[in-house]
């Protein structure tokens, strides 16, 4: 099966934020079709390899509800893509992402249990 869900990427540097928009593929873990938003790769080059770059994040979102995971970066390659680990847990994210109204609001936390009493 062929699943490709749309997601935003943050190549985090010290002073700014270069978002990107790219598909990820949920068997594989690969992203794929990245496109820079204000950021041009022939001028401005790969954001990981700068000096001033941090790290990488992506968001999975679905209506005013988000999910965010962390990205690797292949420097060499240029390539974009998520743990095997990290792709099980966002798995498991995006099925409660997307079972739920896109606009509803957050569920409330579970009620505390009241302490027991010892006979």
């Amino acid at each position: 099966m062929d699943l490709k869900l749309p997601i935003t990427i943050q190549d985090e540097m010290d002073d700014e934020v270069i978002q990107s928009r790219g598909l990820l593929d949920l068997a594989s873990g690969e992203i794929t079709d990245v496109r820079y938003e204000d950021h041009d790769l022939e001028d401005d080059g790969f954001p990981a390899e700068r000096d001033d770059y941090d790290f990488t994040c992506g968001t999975l979102s679905n209506g005013s509800r988000d999910v965010e995971f962390r990205v690797e970066v292949d420097v060499v390659g240029r390539r974009y893509s998520i743990t095997p680990s990290e792709l099980l847990e966002l798995k498991g994210r995006a099925a409660k992402l997307f079972s739920t109204n896109p606009d509803a609001p957050p569920a409330p936390p579970p009620a505390k249990k009241a302490p027991r009493r010892r006979a």
